[in-house]
């Protein structure tokens, strides 16, 4: 059975237009591609700090509910999670507003039990995560993460990222740029949105940032592309993946995370890169015809179900 951690943060989440009546939900990037993971049958674990209040409680059984396992999300004494607000205007733009610094998810690898997760982390065939989670942690938390990671690998696991870059989370494009670089040659297969990874690095194409992704030692790149579709490139060539374009879309949060489920699902289940592009291409443009970055189960495309674990 090939088991994947997905590592990161999620935070609470508030939103709605009205302070009286705000909605209580959750979100993260990785934890979206980790339900997405599990309800595609993929026997997934998140790997993250939460306090020991009754939101971080509530948190989890949700986690648990969709199938995601939380042996390795520890739980710390006097914390609480990350919140984040939505504040959504008459014309439906959407501002964000954080209170997540002391968040127990950032000080994950330097906690008690810490250690341990980093040791576990071996027993995985697959690590995931994203520019945000590098963002989260202290150049002394970095290199424990990286040398995790470089036992992972020397076990047999592969290592999957998205740069998923987010300017509020680094102090400057820099110094993202230097810290993702840093853990590139510890990538097996890169999945990128071009638009991030053009803020951080300048690439001109998706081809260039393909090149730029190789030459760090990544050995199978997916450029997402958004309605462009997206540019698979690996030892057996190059090969864009069109999309159909939605001009209907309800909300596109989320968008980017399912890909990538849907991308590592159909591979760890031995599709083909261009096979697994495919699929994820169609998970993802039913995510963006529902609110918010994780739909209802019951929306999920038939096609892509699977009733047992990979």
């Amino acid at each position: 059975m090939i088991r994947v951690a997905c590592i990161g943060e999620c935070m609470l989440e508030l939103s709605g237009r009205d302070f009286q009546a705000m909605a209580l939900s959750y979100g993260g990037d990785t934890l979206n591609t980790a339900v997405y993971l599990s309800r595609l049958g993929v026997d997934v674990e998140y790997v993250t700090a939460l306090g020991d209040d009754p939101y971080s409680g509530w948190m989890i059984e949700q986690w648990r509910t969709e199938g995601v396992g939380v042996d390795l999300t520890l739980r710390v004494e006097g914390r609480t999670p990350g919140l984040y607000a939505i504040q959504t205007d008459d014309s439906g733009e959407r501002r964000f507003f954080y209170w997540r610094d002391q968040a127990p998810a950032r000080d994950l690898f330097s906690l008690p039990g810490g250690g341990d997760i980093s040791e576990r982390l071996r027993d995985f065939g697959f690590i995931y995560l994203s520019g945000i989670t590098l963002s989260l942690y202290t150049p002394a938390q970095l290199t424990t993460l990286y040398t995790a990671l470089d036992a992972a690998r020397s076990a047999g696991c592969k290592i999957v990222f998205d740069t998923n870059y987010r300017p509020r989370g680094w102090t400057s494009p820099l110094a993202a740029q230097q810290t993702i670089t840093n853990l590139l040659s510890r990538v097996d297969i890169a999945t990128p949105t071009f638009d991030d990874d053009q803020q951080v690095f300048g690439d001109a194409n998706a081809e260039a940032c393909a090149d730029r992704l190789h030459a760090a030692g990544v050995g199978e790149v997916v450029v997402k592309m958004d309605s462009k579709g997206c540019l698979i490139s690996n030892d057996s060539g190059r090969e864009i993946i069109s999309t159909v374009a939605r001009d209907d879309a309800v909300d596109t949060t989320g968008a980017g995370d399912s890909f990538n489920a849907g991308y590592l699902a159909a591979r760890i289940t031995g599709s083909s890169p261009v096979a697994a592009a495919k699929r994820a291409h169609l998970l993802a443009g039913e995510v963006i015809m529902h609110p918010g970055a994780i739909m209802a189960r019951a929306a999920m495309p038939d096609a892509l179900i699977s009733g047992e674990k990979s």
